[in-house]
C-alpha cells in the first residue's frame, strides 16, 4: 500500500465495463453450464487485475475491482443476504425510461442477517492484493433492500411493520460494515440511490399509493444510513451514491436534490457524497449549501458516463467553481455521475472511452486543487 490514504480528489462510483471475456465465460456458466465455476472465477481475475492497472495508469489512488463478478450493482449483494432470495419471474422488471431492467426481484423469505461468508468479503480481499493505492467496494445501502422489494415479496409477517425491517436490515448493516472492516477494507461505499428517487414526483406518488409518506420514508432511510454506520471505527470511511437510474444508457428519475439535500448530508453521518450532476434532471447545484462546514466532502458528478463525449476542463473548473459558491471548495472532488456498467450490460461506450473519462478524473482534479 501506498502512503496516500482517502479521501482523494479524483475518485469514481466503482463499475466498470465488463471485458467480452467475462461476458462470454458468464454465459457459459449460468446460461450453457459448459465451464466450472473454478474457470469463470479465473477469467474473473484476470479482468479484475488488468481493470485495477488500467484506474492506476491513469493517476487513481483508489480502485475497485469494477463489480465485475455481478450481474447487477445491487441484487448480488442483496441476494447473498440471510433471508433474502432473488426470484426471477416473467412480469416485467423495474422501469426505466424507454426499457425495463431484466425481470430480478428480490424476496424476503425469513429474518434478515449478513453472513459471515458473504461472497464479496472474499472480493473485496483479492481486489486488496492487487492494488498499490487504496482498494474500495461498493454495495447497496440499505434503502435498497426495501425500495427494490415490492410488499407482495415480503413475505416475513412481522416485516409489514417497516419499523421492524428496517431495524433489521440496519442490524444486518452493521454486522457487513464490521465485517468489511476485519477484511481490511478502511473504504466502504454504501450505495443509497433512491434517496434520489424520492425527489420525483412520480416515485414519490407510487409511494402514496403504497401507503408510504416519500418524505417520512426520506427520514427513515437516513436514520437506517446513520445506525448502519454509527460503530464504525474512527479510520474507516464511509461514502454515498446517488443518482437517477443508468441502465444501459437509461435513467429512471428526475427531480432536484432539495427535497433531501438537507438529510442525507446531516442525518446519515456519511463522510463522502457521490452526486449525480450530469444532465438537467438533477437541478442546480444550490441544495450543496446544506453540507456544513467540516471533513464530509462531495462529488458532483459533472462528468457522465452514458456518453463518449469528454467535457472540457475549462467546463468542469467553471461547474465545479459555480459548486462551490455553496460549498467550501476544499469539501468538494471530482468524479463521474455513475458507474459504466450498473449491470453486466454496460454503457454504450468502448473501453478505450472509459479510461478516458478517468483519465478527464484524474486531470480535472488536478488542474482545480493541484493533486488527484
Amino acid at each position: 500500500m501506498t502512503s496516500f490514504t482517502p479521501p482523494y480528489r479524483a475518485d469514481h462510483v466503482g463499475s466498470l465495463l465488463r471485458p467480452a471475456a467475462v461476458t462470454r465465460a458468464r454465459k457459459q456458466f449460468f446460461e450453457e453450464k459448459s465451464i466450472s465455476r473454478e474457470e469463470l472465477t479465473a477469467i474473473e481475475d484476470e479482468a479484475i487485475i488488468d481493470a485495477v492497472k488500467m484506474q492506476e495508469e491513469v493517476g487513481l489512488r483508489v480502485v475497485t475491482d469494477g463489480e465485475i463478478r455481478r450481474s447487477f450493482w445491487h441484487y448480488d449483494f442483496i441476494g447473498d443476504l440471510t433471508g433474502y432470495e432473488l426470484q426471477r419471474r416473467q412480469e416485467a422488471g423495474a422501469q426505466f425510461h424507454g426499457t425495463t431492467i431484466p425481470s430480478v426481484f428480490p424476496t424476503i423469505v425469513g429474518k434478515l442477517d449478513f453472513p459471515d461468508d458473504h461472497p464479496m468479503l472474499e472480493h473485496f480481499r483479492f481486489l486488496a492484493k492487487h492494488t498499490n493505492v487504496t482498494p474500495k467496494i461498493s454495495i447497496p445501502g440499505p434503502s435498497c433492500c426495501h425500495f427494490r422489494t415490492l410488499q407482495k415479496d415480503v413475505l416475513v409477517p412481522e416485516y409489514k411493520d417497516l419499523d421492524i425491517l428496517f431495524a433489521d436490515l440496519a442490524a444486518a448493516y452493521r454486522k457487513a460494515v464490521r465485517a468489511f472492516y476485519d477484511a481490511g477494507c478502511r473504504y466502504l461505499q454504501m450505495d443509497d440511490i433512491f434517496f434520489a428517487y424520492l425527489c420525483d414526483p412520480k416515485h414519490r406518488a407510487q409511494k402514496v399509493e403504497e401507503g408510504v409518506d416519500p418524505d417520512w420514508l426520506i427520514s427513515a432511510y437516513a436514520k437506517m444510513m446513520h445506525d448502519a454506520i454509527a460503530d464504525r471505527p474512527d479510520d474507516m470511511l464511509i461514502g454515498m451514491h446517488m443518482c437517477r437510474g443508468n441502465f444501459r444508457n437509461h435513467w429512471a428519475a428526475e427531480g432536484a436534490y432539495d427535497l433531501v439535500a438537507d438529510t442525507i448530508f446531516n442525518a446519515t453521518d456519511v463522510d463522502l457524497f457521490f452526486m449525480e450532476y450530469d444532465t438537467e434532471r438533477a437541478g442546480g447545484v444550490e441544495p450543496l449549501r446544506f453540507l456544513k462546514k467540516g471533513k464530509q466532502r462531495i462529488y458532483p458528478g459533472f462528468i457522465t458516463t452514458k456518453s463518449a463525449e469528454l467535457e472540457s476542463i475549462d467546463d468542469l473548473k467553471r461547474q465545479i467553481g459555480e459548486a462551490a459558491k455553496y460549498v467550501d471548495i476544499d469539501q468538494l472532488g471530482i468524479a463521474p455521475q455513475c458507474g459504466f456498467a450498473s449491470t453486466e450490460e454496460g454503457n454504450a461506450i468502448t473501453p478505450d472511452e472509459q479510461k478516458a473519462k478517468l483519465e478527464l478524473v484524474v486531470k480535472t482534479a488536478e488542474a482545480i486543487w493541484g493533486e488527484a
